[in-house]
């Protein structure tokens, strides 16, 4: 007898927290508020146009329309304008939005516009291809049209040189420069490294890189490096004609970076993200032990047992649901804008010392200051 007392002693000091969660718990609307949080298609942009102004002036609008997944966020990010502009969801999958001209603005036809749907903790993105100025080319004519005249051209290089180093060990920046035909694609392969190093067009006709060498990489004094310099359908290639080390005795050249940093951007958002854990049988058994103990204390007879099956029951649900919130686990997504015009998006286990409009760069598939 005094042993069932102390059990129902210990087991009623329990019922007082799981009875003030347990209703959130077992409520249908917050469960499937959570399910659609966490078990959510990826959302899909079917269409995104632009209603373009007759004249990019000061007062005049730009109405811009998005076709994609329902209930989700659309924002519109004008390149050098404004960061973003809410769409509102005027249907069920359509979102229109206008931005009105301002008399700071400097819009360009052809301004990378792009747009953003998210629907709980996953984006859709989509670049527009029409042009804001009504008659105007659209970016893919401009593209094609560009194309077409490089197809025309044969590329050209006519200097590639490097910066030698003192020692080729890991942390080592390897600097790269190459003179040829502007507009074109430039990259560098290196004897001993996997993949190729993308050089950036910093002037008409100059490309420019750093790499640095990582651990796992193979390079020696021997290690060769050789440019290929694309230009349409057509490419070019040349061999560095010297070694990336320093000649003996004679000093390595100063430090040099690239003027452009294909892994350089700003920090656009951070996003707060939350992951239910899984319940497991304990909190199902804990709250299965308390749910009957609370059934026991109604109706009598058969209805008592009854009671107590159902309060089993609610109380395992209950339990199970209060043990996935006390497991679950929050990480920071970090969305750069690179300077290349894509993005890139960093996890963080914690909170990271970063903010939006911050100049970061990546490295090692985290993020440093870039000042």
């Amino acid at each position: 007898m005094n042993i069932r007392k102390s059990m129902l002693s210990g087991l009623r000091a329990l019922l007082v927290p799981l009875l003030a969660l347990a209703p959130l718990a077992l409520s249908p609307t917050i469960a499937r508020a959570q399910q659609s949080a966490y078990v959510v298609a990826a959302p899909r942009i079917d269409g995104f146009d632009v209603e373009p102004a007759r004249q990019l002036r000061a007062g005049n609008n730009l109405v811009f329309t998005l076709y994609g997944s329902a209930g989700g966020t659309a924002t519109v990010r004008i390149d050098r304008v404004v960061d973003r502009f809410p769409l509102e969801e005027v249907e069920a999958g359509v979102y229109e939005g206008t931005y009105t001209i301002s008399s700071r603005d400097r819009i360009a036809a052809d301004a990378m516009v792009t747009a953003n749907l998210r629907v709980g903790n996953k984006i859709a993105t989509e670049i527009l291809d029409e042009s804001l100025l009504a008659g105007a080319a659209s970016r893919s004519q401009v593209k094609r049209a560009a194309d077409a005249a490089a197809l025309a051209a044969a590329p050209r290089i006519e200097r590639f040189e490097a910066d030698p180093v003192a020692g080729l060990n890991s942390g080592t920046d390897l600097f790269f420069s190459l003179s040829g035909s502007p507009g074109a694609k430039a990259s560098v392969r290196i004897n001993g490294v996997k993949g190729k190093l993308s050089l950036q067009e910093v002037a008409a006709g100059v490309y420019e890189g750093t790499y640095t060498i990582r651990d796992r990489d193979r390079v020696s004094a021997k290690s060769t490096a050789t440019a290929t310099l694309r230009l349409g359908n057509r490419e070019v290639s040349l061999a560095l004609g010297q070694s990336l080390l320093a000649a003996p005795g004679r000093a390595p050249a100063a430090r040099r970076v690239a003027r452009h940093c294909a892994n350089c951007g700003v920090v656009e958002s951070i996003n707060v993200v939350e992951v239910r854990g899984d319940g497991s049988y304990l909190g199902k058994i804990a709250g299965g032990v308390v749910g009957a103990m609370i059934g026991s204390q109604v109706g009598q007879g058969r209805g008592t047992t009854a009671a107590e099956i159902a309060g089993a029951v609610g109380g395992a649900v209950a339990g199970n649901e209060i043990e996935k919130r006390v497991k679950k686990t929050t990480h920071y997504d970090v969305i750069v804008r690179l300077q290349g015009g894509g993005t890139q998006t960093i996890s963080y286990a914690t909170e990271p010392a970063l903010r939006a409009g911050d100049k970061v760069r990546i490295e090692n598939g985290t993020l440093v200051p870039n000042p």
